[in-house]
């Protein structure tokens, strides 16, 4: 029992090279964790040539697939990212009998099922905790912490790039290119920026929470996505008229028959619930469960330092189970719900439309709505006069009405009416609202 454990690591960016300095560098305190030392056999990299201090050159290979295929591994440690090669690698070393940890939120939100069956198959452990909101451990409490307990709703801001975009347009005003040319410039987004913006990488992420929370498998093509670049000044303007700011938020959440719904979209957040003030690139996760209640978890969601945190957590406990020739994980999927389509969600929304200012026009647009079965909670004026760059079209009041609770196939049907009536300007806004 006093060999070492062999670990293999996948990818030396800015994570894998922040795992790589811990385990060379703090080797007596992890023996001391687990119970037996760990020892760094190889760092598979694309690229030999690039700079990485501290970093014993020897250790580094290109060939990826000799490494994970050695006999000797006990763990991979995968930071690669994308679906392949990262899903074959990731077999090919559960088939050779050694545990994986992964950060991968895109493979495992389209694979996980899959991974999780071959890892239980060879009795390893398949761990994932910083795939999902960097340092906040969520994955663990949702699989281990409340697994006795039946959780009804998942919500959250799991994208930093995207809650930093909207926290500077709200804080500062500024439109959303000056604060994406910000974020891109402090390092919070990437130079194409489109898998955070465009809700991609929340959605991954969603899928993998609806997946743990109500023990289904959930795919990342079931979540309904819409991201933030449609966002305008004007719709944070009218949320803080609403008592509310923007977020982007991936939801999860059981219907009445036993479905789930997930999606990801920006929302009007009310500002008296505790996501409304998550500012920066912070991430925060709200769980609601029949038995523990309301249940908030809050921290850095993304950057090299916090995510290497949740990656060795993991790994210690992979090790602590391999030196006690254990494995704890078994597989979420103990269900199967069916994922509900986005049309039968449920939600309040917010709608904002221009209108030409004659006698009765309120009156019939609250009966669009009416004649639809959706209910009105508020409804605010503005005249467009009052406004920089009137509308000098025949549209002179912009109307914005928040709705009860309903249908999204039912609001639907009532903004494509909107937009078909003479009376009603082509730009209706929808806005889903949450914290009333």
């Amino acid at each position: 029992m006093s060999k070492p454990l062999k670990v293999a690591l996948l990818g030396a960016g800015v994570v894998g090279s922040q795992v790589a300095r811990i385990i060379l560098n703090e080797g007596p305190t992890l023996e001391a964790r687990i119970g037996r030392r760990l020892e760094l056999v190889g760092i598979g990299v694309r690229r030999l040539e690039a700079e990485r201090p501290g970093i014993d050159p020897a250790l580094l290979t290109t060939d990826l697939e000799s490494l994970v295929a050695r006999k000797d591994l006990d763990i991979v440690i995968e930071l690669i990212g994308g679906i392949e090669p990262a899903r074959t690698l990731l077999l090919t070393a559960i088939a050779n009998g050694a545990s994986v940890v992964s950060a991968n939120k895109a493979l495992l939100a389209d694979d996980l099922g899959e991974l999780s069956r071959a890892a239980e198959a060879k009795g390893v452990d398949l761990y994932y905790e910083a795939a999902v909101a960097g340092a906040i451990p969520i994955v663990r409490p949702l699989r281990e912490s409340l697994v006795g307990d039946d959780i009804t709703a998942v919500m959250g801001i799991v994208n930093g790039t995207t809650n930093y975009i909207l926290d500077k347009m709200v804080s500062d005003g500024s439109s959303f290119d000056a604060a994406l040319a910000e974020a891109q410039q402090l390092g919070y987004a990437e130079a194409d920026p489109t898998a955070d913006v465009e809700g991609h990488d929340a959605a991954a992420k969603a899928a993998i929470l609806a997946g743990l929370a109500f023990h289904t498998e959930v795919r990342r093509d079931e979540v309904f996505c819409e991201g933030i670049t449609g966002v305008t000044e004007d719709d944070i303007a009218a949320a803080e008229q609403m008592g509310c700011t923007i977020k982007l938020l991936a939801i999860a959440k059981l219907t009445d028959d036993d479905r789930v719904i997930v999606k990801v979209h920006p929302a009007m957040v009310a500002n008296k619930h505790p996501l409304a003030t998550v500012s920066g690139a912070y991430n925060a996760i709200f769980v609601n469960s029949r038995e523990a209640g309301e249940l908030m978890f809050l921290g850095q969601g993304a950057g090299g330092a916090p995510t290497a945190s949740a990656v060795m957590g993991d790994v210690v406990t992979v090790a602590r189970n391999r030196h006690r020739g254990t494995a704890s994980h078994r597989g979420s999927s103990s269900s199967s719900r069916a994922v509900a389509p986005i049309g039968e969600s449920e939600a309040q929304f917010y709608v904002s439309f221009d209108v030409v200012d004659r006698p009765g026009i309120l009156a019939r647009c609250a009966g669009i709505f009416g004649d639809h079965g959706v209910s009105l909670r508020v409804v605010q004026q503005s005249y467009l006069a009052d406004r920089e760059g009137a509308d000098a079209s025949g549209f002179a009041a912009r109307l914005g009405v928040m709705t009860h609770l309903t249908r999204e196939s039912d609001l639907a049907v009532v903004v494509e009416e909107l937009r078909r009536s003479d009376f009603v300007g082509s730009d209706v806004r929808v806005l889903r609202v949450e914290g009333f």
